[in-house]
């Protein structure tokens, strides 16, 4: 049997469990393998009450400084970085552990090889013995979790490694990239990341015209800090990872257009990006805008604003601010440019 398949049958039991926690780092009745008790959590302060979930039992979100709302989507990594499809964390007590795959190696579905293979690892002590029940209490089985949305991805396969044993307060081991780290997690909460789609405020608004600066910005209220905290109570670990706003990006949609400044990238100041249109300054140059050089007929150019927000979290253990790929979100809007009409007396 494949490594794959191996790692299906031992998993399949907790595929879909989710449960909600008290508070963000408190846990709800949850034992590896088991399930946990459903209830509301109220976050203090001037957030609305909201739900924070976990993820198969392992990992719990808090997503209360997320953002929200119908337009805002994941931000998308700069480089071809993935926040891990999977991931190793606990799951089994020896006890639960007995009860998974005892009945699996009775059934013979899964070959003699294997399962004499699996009795020898787990039971006749090598390197295990009776399912470490001498240790109950003094750690759990770890095992594979697929990061919820990622099922269909290469990389959910990735996660081959036999369940493992880990005793409480030990690192997992050092050869297992994917086992929960604070940094795993903050690449977790990563994924889990909501920002809002960029629509600009433009001046003029309705219709701009040939030769005439379009003056480009957002305000500060529409580009905010967002922060996802992912953590594993039952480790006592954390991370929060945290999206900050730096520079929008406008492509003007059509080749026939100047971008002020001309790479196109507007930076952030004074808490926003670009300045508002005044009156008086129609002939001058933005410090964010485009002026477009030609018509769009009876139609209009789709302008597209896409944010580059930086990314860096802290975690449990770890000293300062550690950075994260870059991500990009952005959003595209109408311009409709007229030709400026003559008047010829």
């Amino acid at each position: 049997m494949s490594a794959v398949a191996r790692r299906s049958v031992c998993v399949a039991v907790l595929a879909g469990t989710s449960v909600l926690v008290a508070s963000p780092t408190a846990w709800a009745d949850f034992v590896p393998g088991g399930e946990g008790t459903a209830s509301e959590t109220q976050v203090e302060g001037d957030r609305e009450d909201q739900a924070v979930s976990a993820t198969a039992g392992a990992v719990v979100y808090d997503r209360s400084d997320n953002g929200s709302g119908e337009t805002a989507g994941p931000v998308a990594p700069a480089t071809n970085w993935t926040p891990p499809a999977c991931y190793y964390a606990p799951k089994y007590t020896p006890d639960q552990l007995q009860t998974t795959l005892k009945p699996i190696w009775e059934a013979g579905s899964t070959g003699y090889e294997w399962d004499a293979e699996q009795r020898d690892r787990y039971v006749n002590g090598h390197p295990y013995k009776d399912f470490n029940k001498e240790k109950s209490g003094e750690g759990y089985w770890w095992d594979s979790y697929v990061t919820p949305g990622r099922e269909g991805d290469p990389g959910a396969l990735d996660c081959t490694k036999d369940i493992f044993w880990v005793d409480t307060n030990d690192d997992p081991p050092a050869d297992i990239p994917q086992a929960i780290t604070p940094e795993v997690l903050a690449q977790l909460a990563y994924a889990e990341i909501r920002v809002p789609t960029t629509e600009v405020d433009l001046a003029p608004e309705n219709a701009t015209k040939v030769n005439l600066p379009t003056w480009a910005w957002l305000d500060a209220d529409q580009f905010k800090s967002v922060s996802v905290t992912a953590s594993v109570p039952l480790l006592g670990v954390e991370a929060a990872t945290t999206a900050e706003p730096v520079s929008v990006d406008i492509d003007p949609g059509t080749p026939d257009a100047k971008t002020h400044p001309a790479s196109g990238v507007c930076e952030i100041g004074n808490g926003r990006i670009g300045e508002p249109y005044a009156k008086g300054k129609a002939d001058e140059t933005p410090p964010c805008g485009v002026t477009y050089l030609r018509s769009s007929g009876d139609g209009s150019y789709q302008l597209k604003a896409t944010v580059t927000w930086k990314i860096h979290w802290t975690g449990t253990g770890v000293a300062g601010e550690q950075a994260l790929p870059d991500g990009a979100f952005g959003g595209e809007q109408s311009v409709v440019v007229q030709e400026i009409q003559a008047v010829n007396r």
